[in-house]
């Protein structure tokens, strides 16, 4: 279960040239400590970080930091989480190609 505390906002949904695709951007806002577990998404995402610190684990990577102005490439399926490590609220700008019709985060147990 996502931590309530958690904002998304989506910003952007339009169909893909890509039959079957549309594209996705959220802006995601975590309060500090707090993580978005592991899950995956149903096509690719690029996540810039616009304010913050995160840490991203992707599978079973070792973590890694991003800062404000740094992105990060997530392959379609690949189990990640992200938490804030920073003092203030972290920001992402996420970007999504997925499936149309799937759900677009499927936490893994």
């Amino acid at each position: 279960q996502l931590d309530p505390r958690i904002t998304r906002t989506d910003l952007v949904r339009h169909d893909a040239r890509a039959a079957g695709h549309e594209i996705l951007q959220v802006r995601v806002d975590l309060p500090p400590g707090v993580v978005a577990p592991m899950h995956t998404h149903p096509g690719d995402e690029v996540a810039y970080v616009l304010q913050g610190t995160f840490e991203y684990r992707l599978a079973d990577g070792a973590p890694v930091t991003l800062r404000a102005g740094q992105a990060l490439f997530i392959p379609a399926g690949t189990p990640h989480s992200a938490e804030n490590v920073g003092e203030g609220t972290a920001s992402e700008l996420a970007t999504y190609v997925v499936e149309k019709g799937q759900p677009l985060l499927v936490l893994q147990e």
